[in-house]
């Protein structure tokens, strides 16, 4: 099984044809995600950070320009804290929290592992995961689970632990996705119905990531657990459309956001009004975004980002303003 920690964009170029392309998708503008930082413009014009990621910036040669923040040089990690204050944490840290989640939803402890916080390390529970009387494993895959600021989104799959950049094992890997695929592991052996399973797995877990670099890490690892679940489950590469399909699910769930604005990053500014007057005389009326000058998260002028509201069964599901989540929980807490 492979064990390099590093996604090679090269790799699924020839390797799943398309793939690339739907994962450097943005669903809500329909072109490409942003760079949206400024840590590859020394590359030229057209690694601004307002610029879109094509596959030609990040393949051929130069294949090894986006890499994980492991294997980054030190200067360019803190120039992204001090910066960006981007921080990922170890993921011990990461399991002990997803295990307060699956503490409250199981109503109990250690089911999928025990910590060994001494050891900063845990060991993984090797029986079958039994559920409580009034929940089944569907329940558990169906539970939506969301991801914010996910840089290389290592609480929803830690192929690697982000902080060593030693490889996990399937086994041992305690994400909120890992989990989910070991439930279906643990309770699905034909082939179809596994992938169903694990398309549902997918479709109840969100993301989302202001730097583009970081956005497509979290997407190409979450892709590749796909594959290396399968491959493990069913010792053979599933099929190329298989992989499209779970890759335009990501693209969906995960996405590029200005997380204090709910709208794509540097998407606000200034609008230029242009009208005539009762004299004949052109006006200009400039107007700012109110959300950035007032903080109100409803108001700016940019554009807000596009999620997939996924139903329990079917394929289809419908598009929804992110914002539009926190509109009604804001209104349902003020009694409107």
């Amino acid at each position: 099984m492979r064990t390099e920690i590093d996604i090679l964009e090269n790799e699924i170029l020839e390797k799943y044809p398309e793939v690339l392309d739907i994962l450097l998708r943005d669903q809500t503008t329909q072109k490409n995600i942003i760079w949206a930082t400024s840590n590859y413009e020394h590359l030229g014009e057209s690694y601004l950070e307002i610029k879109q990621i094509k596959s030609e910036l990040i393949t051929g040669i130069n294949g090894d320009v986006i890499m994980p923040r492991v294997q980054k040089d030190q200067i360019l990690q803190q120039s992204r804290v001090k910066n960006m204050a981007e921080v990922f944490t170890p993921s011990w840290i990461c399991n002990a929290q997803n295990n307060l989640i699956d503490n409250a939803w199981f109503e109990r402890k250690d089911v999928f592992n025990k910590e060994i916080p001494n050891e900063k390390k845990w060991k993984t529970n090797q029986a079958k995961i039994e559920f409580p009387k009034n929940k089944s494993w569907q329940d558990y895959i169906n539970d939506k689970r969301l991801e914010i600021s996910c840089g290389e989104a290592p609480y929803i799959t830690n192929r690697y632990d982000t902080t060593t950049g030693e490889f996990i094992e399937i086994e041992n890997r305690i994400g909120l996705l890992d989990r989910k695929l070991r439930i279906i592991n643990e309770n699905v052996d034909e082939s179809n119905e596994w992938l169903e399973a694990t398309k549902s797995a997918y479709k109840n877990t969100y993301a989302y990531e202001w730097q583009g670099d970081s956005l497509l890490l979290a997407r190409e690892s979450m892709l590749f657990t796909f594959i290396e679940n399968y491959k493990s489950k069913f010792e053979k590469e599933p099929l190329l459309k298989s992989i499209q399909t779970i890759a335009e699910i990501i693209s969906l769930n995960v996405w590029q956001m200005d997380g204090l604005k709910g709208v794509i990053p540097f998407s606000c500014g200034e609008i230029k009004t242009k009208t005539v007057n009762l004299f004949g005389e052109e006006e200009t009326d400039n107007s700012f975004c109110k959300g950035c000058l007032n903080g109100n998260i409803f108001e700016h002028n940019g554009t807000y980002c596009m999620i997939m509201d996924w139903p329990n069964t079917g394929l289809k599901g419908k598009k929804i303003r992110f914002i539009d989540l926190l509109q009604n929980k804001h209104q349902s807490i003020n009694g409107k």
